[in-house]
């Protein structure tokens, strides 16, 4: 067995030969988790064999120790077992998963992650979402246009900011309609991502929001000033 003194210090060493074989201890589960996350933390592309074959082990905080590590080295020959992680039991692990997805950033994960929308842990669809604003595929508008419509206000505040992300026209339109959403987050992130488009088309909305907001929120009529303030200058560099 290696302690986790140990562990940090063969990270510090760059060890990666000796953290490999702390992975094949089956019984110290801490420091084969821990060796894990180690592995991601110094890319050590070495690992990415090693880690794909802890995505089925029964513990499952190393079976989410693997999935991140996955993510942070970039390997793409894990895109396809981290896809099917998105089915994983726990759901800490899924939400990893899409989380993993996003930051490797190849568009075979772009389906599987969208119906990953469907899972019914709120954690996981935040990140399910996020993860598809990174990945920036026009096939996610529709879906997440679609999650515009839950309840949960932080859910709609995560999208709009992937709608963002993604851009287009009909992001647009959906954006200029959550400026009017009942929670003030979402509005905030529905003006910043109009920003980040960068659509003149937008400034009448925008215009419109601002006047009708009569103080209400500060930190909105701020994103919306700021959103039109970005908006113009990008038009005066075109013109």
């Amino acid at each position: 067995m290696v302690s986790i003194s140990e562990l940090e210090k063969m990270r510090d060493e760059q060890d990666i030969p000796n953290i490999l074989k702390a992975l094949d201890v089956k019984e110290d589960k801490k420091s084969r988790e821990k060796a894990a996350y180690i592995l991601g933390d110094i890319r050590a592309e070495e690992a990415v064999e090693p880690l794909i074959s802890m995505l089925d082990d029964d513990y499952w905080p190393i079976r989410k120790a693997a999935t991140l590590s996955l993510g942070r080295i970039g390997d793409k020959k894990a895109v396809e077992p981290l896809i099917n992680v998105l089915k994983d039991d726990h759901w800490h692990v899924r939400e990893t998963a899409a989380l993993a997805l996003g930051a490797i950033g190849d568009k075979r994960a772009v389906e599987p992650i969208i119906d990953a929308l469907k899972d019914g842990s709120l954690n996981v669809k935040c990140e399910v979402v996020d993860a598809l604003g990174v990945l920036g595929d026009k096939r996610a508008l529709e879906p997440l246009m679609d999650i515009l419509k839950e309840e949960d206000y932080i859910l709609r505040a995560c999208t709009v900011t992937s709608l963002g992300k993604i851009g287009d026209n009909m992001a647009v339109k959906a954006l200029l309609n959550s400026l009017e959403d009942e929670n003030y987050f979402v509005r905030v992130n529905a003006a910043n991502a109009l920003a980040t488009i960068g659509d003149e088309d937008a400034l009448p909305a925008l215009q419109e929001a601002l006047d009708n907001s009569n103080g209400e929120s500060r930190e909105f009529e701020r994103a919306v000033r700021k959103a039109m303030n970005e908006i113009i200058a990008r038009k005066k560099k075109k013109s």
